[in-house]
């Protein structure tokens, strides 16, 4: 079995390097508008969930929690100006739901813009809120947001989870990069984010627990870090996870002695904020994958122990 302490230290590294960049999560009003306002919110909310899985399970030690919640106040204060950023992005496209995908981390961390609330429930009530073209991935996790937020999703969960790939489990040979990475959002979507294990129907685990350690071996071998810690989430999801020593232990091996977490085999060199927007994805992946395997980890030892 992987060691704790090589799962926790992971975590701890990626913590350090997120702080160390956090102006990296900087928003910029006046970016062209064929990149994008909204698009750079989407670092932000990827922060506040990983930060929100670390003070749930609980396995954080001192500096780790410590930086995770200097790193997710940082991030709602300066990066998001108290969330008024947020409120910025919605009058700029009314009808988007990123303002509200970035928000609801923040809600269940304790912050709040009412502003942003009223905005989500009237557009919940909008037909061109549930007609706004996205992935069928996608649309699975805005239904979850939208009942974690308190709404009743307005296409339900199981009827979202069905349109995925995933839900069809088809030939597992055809997995490449995009549809891999449709299928580990699909398991964060239906188990929140690792916190309910369970909400993974027994048909779907199934065919997860076969195939999983097939496609960690494959990019294992192509050392794409970036999509082999979402794997490594993924196995800590199902109800019995392997927890991979091997593929651990690469991917340990493979982060910078700062904390970086490479996406596809070293790290990039050249412009700073460059390298931040390649490097910080799988950063924060590295810090989720950590924090779960070292939760499942310390619960195999206490039922051993037990």
């Amino acid at each position: 079995m992987t060691s704790t302490r090589l799962t926790h230290t992971v975590g701890v590294r990626a913590m350090e390097w997120l702080w160390a960049h956090r102006d990296g999560f900087r928003l910029d009003p006046g970016v062209d508008p064929e990149i994008g306002f909204l698009e750079r919110f989407k670092p932000i909310g990827e922060l506040a969930l990983i930060c929100a899985v670390l003070f749930r399970e609980g396995v954080a030690g001192s500096r780790q929690a410590e930086l995770a919640r200097k790193l997710i106040d940082h991030a709602w204060r300066d990066a998001l100006d108290g969330g008024r950023m947020l409120v910025r992005g919605q009058r700029t496209e009314p009808i988007s739901p990123i303002p509200f995908e970035v928000y609801l981390p923040f809600k269940e961390l304790g912050y709040s813009q009412p502003e942003v609330e009223r905005a989500a429930v009237l557009n919940h009530r909008l037909d061109g809120w549930c007609s706004f073209e996205v992935p069928p991935t996608r649309r699975l996790g805005l239904s979850a947001f939208q009942r974690r937020f308190g709404l009743t999703p307005r296409l339900p969960e199981d009827e979202a989870l069905t349109a995925t790939w995933l839900a069809r489990t088809p030939e597992p040979w055809t997995v490449e990069g995009h549809i891999a990475y449709d299928i580990t959002h699909v398991v964060f979507h239906v188990t929140d984010w690792g916190e309910n294990p369970a909400g993974l129907p027994p048909r779907i685990a199934d065919y997860l627990t076969a195939w999983l350690p097939v496609w960690i071996d494959d990019w294992l071998d192509l050392e794409r870090w970036d999509l082999l810690g979402e794997l490594l989430v993924v196995d800590a999801c199902l109800p019995e996870p392997t927890l991979d020593e091997r593929a651990w232990e690469a991917f340990a091996a493979a982060q910078a002695p700062d904390g970086a977490m490479p996406a596809l085999r070293g790290l990039p060199e050249g412009d700073p904020d460059d390298v931040f927007d390649i490097v910080y994805h799988p950063t924060l992946v590295a810090a989720f994958a950590s924090t779960l395997a070292t939760s499942r980890s310390l619960a195999r030892l206490a039922t051993r122990s037990a």
